[in-house]
């Protein structure tokens, strides 16, 4: 090999590793939002625009009355202590305004760890991978679902004394949920990944 060729593959190896360490931390980032993240996860009972509607309804309902679910909550761990104890009062709720509407489907609410594809929301991204969700089934659950982040409460109405996502996340998580999906590539990858090892694994 000549000299020119080896400062070639020298110059690519070290491009290289340069680019897989930063997709290594990327990675990492991503594994700290999810270990550190409770996403709320409504299932519609069909796609009809009636369930539909319904969904919207009951999503309204819990957001509104669960306010002050995580006020002094400032860990993951007693995020997931609060939300048990509040699942059977968040379930009356689906299953009252369920029956406001005229409807009489059953309600079931569960503590799940689930595969979610990349999301971006209006001032944040979600990436790839599983997540602890609160699950709340409409009826036959068939119909498209809905989600936020529960915790850190993004997408309960804001309270006092709630923890705000800087708070639990490290400054790299926080530079990936307000990073853009469509122009970081990195995102793709992580999904490419995560979707093989959903493929694979399953939950």
């Amino acid at each position: 090999m000549t000299m020119k060729k080896l400062e070639i593959a020298l110059l690519i190896g070290i491009i290289l590793t340069v680019w897989l360490g930063s997709i290594k931390g990327f990675a990492d980032d991503c594994s700290d939002i999810r270990a550190n993240t409770v996403r709320l996860h409504i299932l519609a009972n069909s796609d009809s625009v009636s369930d539909q509607e319904l969904k919207v309804k009951v999503r309204d309902r819990i957001l509104a009355d669960c306010d002050g679910l995580f006020e002094n909550v400032d860990s993951k761990t007693d995020a997931k202590t609060a939300i048990g104890e509040s699942e059977e009062q968040i379930k009356a709720l689906a299953e009252d305004e369920i029956q406001k509407n005229g409807y009489d489907y059953a309600v079931e609410i569960e503590y799940v760890n689930m595969y979610f594809d990349t999301k971006q929301y209006t001032d944040y991204t979600l990436p790839a991978g599983k997540y602890d969700a609160l699950r709340i089934k409409i009826g036959e659950a068939e119909g498209h679902n809905w989600w936020c982040v529960m915790f850190p409460p993004l997408c309960l109405p804001a309270a006092e004394n709630v923890v705000k996502p800087g708070d639990v996340l490290s400054t790299g998580a926080m530079g990936v949920i307000t990073s853009n999906p469509q122009v970081e590539y990195r995102f793709k990858i992580v999904e490419i990944f995560e979707s093989i090892c959903h493929f694979l694994f399953g939950d």
